[in-house]
Formats: structure tokens, C-alpha cells, sequence
């Protein structure tokens, strides 16, 4: 009954809800206990200022007079309370009643009216005070307090108040719970059927984001997993096609002169032999490929870095291209001061130069140029690699860098990202600049060695 989110949410706002009318309700309990304790204890007062008065009175003449004390009990119904006086004997000498009596008719119903008096009904009970003179008792006198229509009206309005208030702000409280919980919740619903196509295949599946907060920062990040992962499963379907695809023209070629040599319609020789053996070192080369992505993706790869020389490396690298770019007719070109230090593997710095300079290579037409510059910027050896060749397509630079990407049909598309690999491995970063038809500049920053140990220590 309750897996459902929405509800869970419903019952927590309407317990909030809850939780306060219950409050509102208490407040207003004490509020009227309160506010009855102090009118009693102002009625308390008063009586004691009718005591004293009638001690007064009757210590003037030595007895009760019935025109002092009847003046005595109109003052006291006028402050909201009826007497009545007994004697030392406990006889009735005189109660509100009949000290009304006293006053004409108008005079009677104007007091009547100002004390709110219903003689009809006597619902309270009397409360006895004695009376003393001279530590002797004389009497005493029974009060009973009499509740003022106002303080009646208050109580009821205040009552109906408050049930107003329950039924108007819980409704609306009610409602709101249902909206609100709904709202929070029917984001999160879109998300879970959207995963739930995500898990049957169906990578196409957006949610819609609406706001700022947490839950359309989830949907946001939810689209652009979802956009990666349809992004890495077409480049998925893309390298199967191309793997089987350069992989079953050299398997047919082979096939093709394995079969004419069974049928003897080939000779046996080395040079047909030569030819199988090349198609053989082409289908190793592909292996070879995927499986140095595998290891430097899984981190399979141990560095050991150590600060070199970074000139020498790069002339290195010149050699090995020379003859190449020769054959092209394109130009290599070298700027590193000779004393420039690197804090890197050798042997994967030149796997990367090697991967960025043959791709410059092959983007670069007859009479073009090739510079490789490095320099100290920072605290990081910025080495650039930069041609002035094709270029490469807006459509194609957000993803140059993912895994069998290929922005032309030559190659597996697996070269830059054992770079991006190996320069993450190094704790460095790189970045491109292309314009299609102007050529491109990829940049390398490989941090120093106490960049590299401040940022061990803070992970």
C-alpha cells in the first residue's frame, strides 16, 4: 500500500497539515483557559472589595444595615457577581434580588441590562466568603459569579473561528497535499519509465525538465546519460561494423588465395605466402588496437614517470616520421628550447605524440605544414601539436575523443581516445581547436611533479 511515493508524500504533508490545525486547536484551548483565568481572578478581586465595604458598614453601626448593604449588592452585580449576606446565625439578611427590589422598575432594568443578569437562569454554584470584625466572625456572604454575555460572544466566535479555519485551511491544506505531492512525484515517475526503456533498449527516452531544483538537475543529468549512452552504442554498432568490415576484406582475401592454392590454381609460393602473411600482421594490428584501448580505459596501464629531457623525445619522434612526411611533401617542424623538462612515461609521451602526429599527417594535403611546439606554462609542460590541414567538422569535435569515433572512414577511431586515456592517466588535460578547411591544433598539459603529488595528496 505504501511503495507508492506519491503517497508517502501525501501522508507526510497531511500530517504536517495535521500537526498543525492540532496546534491551532491547543493554542486556542490555553488562549481561553487563559483568558477565563483572568477574568476570574479580576471577579475575585472585586469580591474582596465588597467584603471589605460590608465589614465597613457593619462596623459603623454594629449591625447590617439593609440600605448600605443593598447598595452594596447592586455594586457588586454591577461587577459581574450575585450575593447573598448571611448572618452570624447563617440567616439570609439580604441577596441580589431583593436589593433590586429597592430601585425603581426603570433603574432595575437598566441594571438588569448593564450586569447581563439572567435570573432565569441559575446554572453556577456559590461560593462562601466569611465576614469579621475585631477577628469575630459576623457573617458571611456567598457569591456567585455571573459570565457576561461578551465573554460568551468571544467564546463562540473564537469557536467559530477556529472551525472555520479548520475546514477552509485544511481543504485547502488537502488540496494542495494532493498538487504538491504530485508535482514532486511525477517527475520522478517520468524518470523511472524513461530508465525502464533505458533497461528494454529504448535510448531514445528524454524526460522533461521544468525548474531549477534537485529533481530537473536529475532529469537534466538523466538526458545527458541517456544521450551519452545512445552516442556510445551507435559508436558500438558503428565498431562492429567497422571491425567485420576490416576484418573480413583481409580473411576473404586470404581465404580467396588459400582456396586457389588448394586448387592449384594459385602457386604455392613465397610470394602468395608473403601476401597472406601481410594480411595476417593487418588483422593483428586491429587486435592490437582494441586491446590497448581495453587496458588504457581500465587502467591496466602502471606509468613510470620520471622528468626528461623533452627535446630529444621529440626529435626522436621527427626521425621516425622523416622519411613519411618526405613521401607527402609535407613539413616538419620542431620549437622546444633544449633545457624544457617533461614529468611523464617516456614510452607513452611518445605513444601519444606518435597517435597526434600521424593523425596531423594524414589530414594534411602536399606543401602543408606540421609544427610541434612545447613551452613551460604554469605549473603544467604544454606540448602542441598543430597542422594546417582539413580541419574537422563542428558535428564531429564534441565527440573526436570518444571511443571508435571516426570523423573520416580511414582507421578503427580508437587513436584519440588512447590519447585522451594516457593524458588522463597523467593526470593532465588536452584540448582542441579545429576549423574545417584551416587545420587544427590539439594542446597537451602534463602537470610537473609537484602539481602531480598536490594532487594525489588532495585525493
Amino acid at each position: 500500500m505504501f511503495r507508492s511515493l506519491w503517497l508517502k508524500f501525501f501522508i507526510l504533508l497531511l500530517a504536517v497539515v495535521t500537526v498543525a490545525l492540532a496546534a491551532a486547536f491547543a493554542l486556542r484551548q490555553l488562549m481561553i483557559r487563559d483568558f477565563r483565568e483572568y477574568s476570574e481572578g479580576q471577579l475575585e478581586d472585586r469580591v474582596y472589595w465588597v467584603i471589605a465595604d460590608l465589614e465597613s458598614s457593619y462596623e459603623k453601626s454594629l449591625a447590617w444595615s439593609r440600605d448600605a448593604i443593598a447598595r452594596d449588592a447592586v455594586w457588586a452585580l454591577m461587577m459581574g457577581f450575585e450575593v447573598r449576606l448571611l448572618d452570624s446565625r447563617h440567616s439570609l439578611v439580604i441577596d441580589t434580588e431583593q436589593s433590586l427590589k429597592t430601585l425603581s422598575p426603570l433603574s432595575q432594568k437598566r441594571l438588569r441590562a448593564i450586569s447581563q443578569m439572567n435570573v432565569k437562569d441559575k446554572t453556577g454554584t456559590f461560593s462562601s466568603y466569611p465576614l469579621f470584625l475585631n477577628r469575630q466572625e459576623i457573617g458571611s456572604i456567598e457569591v456567585r459569579f455571573l459570565r457576561p454575555e461578551r465573554d460568551t460572544i468571544f467564546v463562540r466566535r473564537s469557536d467559530l473561528f477556529l472551525v472555520f479555519t479548520v475546514i477552509i485551511l485544511g481543504g485547502a491544506a488537502f488540496v494542495l497535499s494532493v498538487l504538491f505531492s504530485r508535482r514532486l512525484t511525477n517527475p520522478l515517475k517520468r524518470l523511472a519509465v524513461a530508465a525502464e526503456g533505458i533497461i528494454e533498449g529504448n535510448l531514445q527516452n528524454r524526460v522533461m525538465v521544468s525548474g531549477r531544483d534537485e529533481v530537473a538537475r536529475l532529469s537534466a543529468t538523466f538526458n545527458k546519460v541517456t544521450k551519452f549512452l545512445e552516442t556510445q552504442e551507435g559508436l558500438r554498432k558503428k565498431l562492429i561494423s567497422n571491425v567485420a568490415h576490416e576484418i573480413r576484406t583481409p580473411l576473404t582475401a586470404m581465404r580467396g588465395e588459400l582456396a586457389g592454392m588448394v586448387d592449384g590454381l594459385i602457386p604455392n609460393d613465397k610470394e602468395q605466402l608473403q601476401s597472406i602473411y601481410e594480411e595476417t600482421w593487418r588483422l593483428e594490428g586491429f587486435l592490437e588496437g582494441i586491446e590497448e584501448l581495453s587496458r588504457a580505459q581500465a587502467g591496466a596501464m602502471f606509468l613510470q614517470r620520471r622528468s626528461e629531457k623533452l627535446r630529444p623525445l621529440l626529435e626522436n619522434i621527427k626521425r621516425t616520421f622523416d622519411g613519411v612526411f618526405l613521401d607527402k611533401g609535407v613539413s616538419l617542424e620542431i620549437q622546444c628550447a633544449d633545457e624544457l623538462d617533461v614529468y611523464a612515461d617516456p614510452e607513452r609521451l611518445s605513444q601519444i605524440m606518435v597517435n597526434l602526429v600521424s593523425n596531423a599527417l594524414k589530414a594534411t594535403e602536399e606543401c602543408g605544414k606540421v609544427t610541434i611546439r612545447a613551452e613551460k606554462r604554469g605549473d603544467a609542460t604544454c606540448i602542441e601539436i598543430e597542422d594546417n590541414g582539413r580541419g574537422i567538422g563542428k558535428d564531429s569535435l564534441p565527440f573526436i575523443f570518444e571511443r571508435f569515433y571516426r570523423s573520416s572512414e580511414a582507421g578503427l577511431g580508437i587513436g584519440l581516445a588512447i590519447v585522451k586515456e594516457l593524458v588522463d592517466a597523467h593526470e593532465g588535460r588536452i584540448e582542441l581547436n579545429s576549423e574545417e578547411g584551416k587545420g587544427t591544433l590539439f594542446s597537451i598539459f602534463i602537470p610537473d611533479r609537484e602539481a602531480v603529488r598536490r594532487f594525489t595528496n588532495s585525493t
